[in-house]
């Protein structure tokens, strides 16, 4: 599955983005999908994930209760709605494909594809 990030740029604290992942290949719905982000000098980091269905969804508490992960099956996208932002989220951020749908893993080293990355810059 080839994965294509959309929607980051430049945003003040406390303003929102929303990021959107689209899918092509191989059957989407197939996929548990998850969003990491890496910083200049950190680990890529998991933010969000969500099962094949929607139906579980997962945060990492530094974002929890800010950012939002949804996907539409029919339409092949993931999205990620960040608001409230804070110049620490600033990174680039991945959409991630994992073929064990049923789960959401934290680890990156257990998604199977991966997208090119988009910028998020928080900053006044």
């Amino acid at each position: 599955v080839q994965l294509v990030e959309s929607g980051g740029g430049m945003v003040q604290p406390g303003g929102s983005l929303r990021l959107s992942c689209a899918a092509s290949g191989r059957t989407f719905s197939r996929y548990a999908m998850g969003w990491f982000r890496q910083a200049p000098g950190q680990e890529r980091e998991f933010v969000a994930g969500i099962t094949w269905n929607g139906g579980s969804t997962y945060y990492a508490d530094s974002v929890k209760g800010r950012f939002t992960i949804s996907r539409d099956n029919a339409k092949n996208t993931v999205s990620l709605q960040m608001n409230s932002l804070k110049p620490e989220d600033t990174a680039v951020y991945y959409c991630a494909a994992d073929a064990v749908r049923n789960r959401i893993s934290l680890k990156s080293s257990d998604y199977s594809y991966w997208g090119q990355g988009t910028q998020v810059t928080v900053s006044s």
